[in-house]
């Protein structure tokens, strides 16, 4: 694809920039959910989907809709009324996130932290110690912050204080990004979806529960409190496509499911290790740049930082809605902030999928819009701010 295609770049945190091969994917024509090319498809997604997070038995769910879907899916068939979920969080996802667990009659403790921080490993610990959680969640990246959660080190903390814990990831902005190593750190659930590092067009819930999870799920007192997301109906059917045969509960996302098959299939070529890298090094850059504008991440110290994602904090004589005209005119679609109170105040850049792992110069014309249209709002960058820095 060209660097400077005839139609803006989307450099939001989600929906990311697509290849080509995934575009043809998706257009396919209208193909019948019994197809056997389809069948097989959706299999290979099933399997691929562990590779990228990192199980060797956990089960993928694969279910048309968006990733909020997950938090439904995670709420309805692990929790029941009453218990105890612990959720951290770092902005409005996990916020977000709380209010869905309140929804299926979850009794929920927020720990919260201050925007641009996360919790400290001791409040958590501290939290597991106080009563029993049926769940702690952690949001991997919120994308209303681009903080980056501790996955492991919450993980380390429930084995040791709170092992009947289940840890639920919201993974929707890190999954493929964010190194998670699901079987090596003890996850249970991970939440994502097709839009973001995963490369393809928005539709697809991924939830991937393991055996544990599920086990939990069997053991309910109480039946599910819900009918699309209940796992009972969906498990035979992913049991099924991934032996390459059919059953129906609800008709998949075809042409969908196709796309993220190629997605997958591209990203896994080499193995996750390398993906990982490219994202590092590529919010590496995108970090330097902000530093050489003269401004800071949202995100308040480095190990904070996410690396599918960056917030930036604007300049006080400059507001999102200022800025964001501007980039787009010169190519770029960029986001503004949601946090309440504060969304004025900041902007968010993408830079997960193939604008980090291919030199396709995504990245390079975002940053030099960037700077431009910071210039245009009147903000004087250091002198060696006004180049965008070198490749990593």
């Amino acid at each position: 694809m060209s660097p400077n295609p005839p139609r803006p770049l989307c450099m939001i945190p989600g929906p990311v920039e697509m290849s080509d091969a995934v575009l043809q994917a998706n257009s396919t024509p209208a193909t019948a959910h019994t197809d056997p090319v389809f069948v097989e498809a959706f299999g290979q997604v099933i399997e691929k989907l562990r590779t990228v997070v990192g199980t060797a038995d956990a089960q993928p769910f694969v279910i048309a809709g968006s990733g909020t879907l997950g938090w439904d899916q995670t709420a309805a068939n692990l929790v029941e009324a009453g218990e105890n979920v612990l959720v951290l969080s770092n902005g409005y996802f996990g916020e977000g996130l709380g209010d869905c667990m309140e929804a299926y009659g979850a009794s929920v403790t927020r720990l919260r932290a201050d925007a641009g921080q996360r919790q400290p490993l001791a409040a958590v610990a501290q939290a597991l110690r106080a009563k029993p959680y049926k769940l702690v969640t952690v949001t991997q990246v919120d994308t209303s912050t681009g903080v980056l959660g501790d996955v492991q080190g919450v993980c380390e903390l429930v084995r040791e204080h709170s092992p009947d814990t289940l840890v639920v990831v919201d993974g929707v902005c890190a999954t493929a990004a964010e190194r998670l190593y699901f079987d090596r750190w003890g996850v249970d659930v991970v939440v994502t979806a097709s839009q973001k590092a995963l490369g393809s067009p928005p539709g697809i819930s991924v939830v991937v529960a393991s055996q544990k999870a599920l086990r939990v799920l069997r053991a309910r007192a109480t039946p599910v409190p819900a009918y699309y997301v209940s796992w009972a109906r969906w498990l035979p059917i992913m049991q099924s496509y991934e032996a390459r045969a059919v059953k129906y509960f609800a008709t998949p996302c075809v042409q969908a499911i196709f796309a993220l098959n190629t997605s997958l299939t591209d990203m896994l070529a080499d193995g996750m290790e390398p993906v990982f890298a490219a994202h590092e090094r590529t919010a590496a850059r995108v970090r330097a740049a902000v530093h050489a504008w003269g401004l800071a991440t949202v995100a308040a110290a480095p190990e904070l930082c996410a690396n599918a994602m960056t917030a930036v904090w604007l300049p006080e004589s400059i507001q999102a809605a200022d800025l964001l005209p501007k980039l787009k005119a010169r190519g770029i679609v960029a986001a503004g902030g949601i946090l309440a109170g504060q969304a004025h105040r900041y902007f968010r850049l993408g830079h997960m999928g193939i604008s980090a792992t291919r030199d396709n110069g995504y990245v390079d014309t975002m940053l030099k819009a960037a700077a431009e249209a910071l210039e245009e709002c009147g903000h004087v960058a250091p002198a060696a701010g006004r180049s965008s820095p070198p490749r990593l």
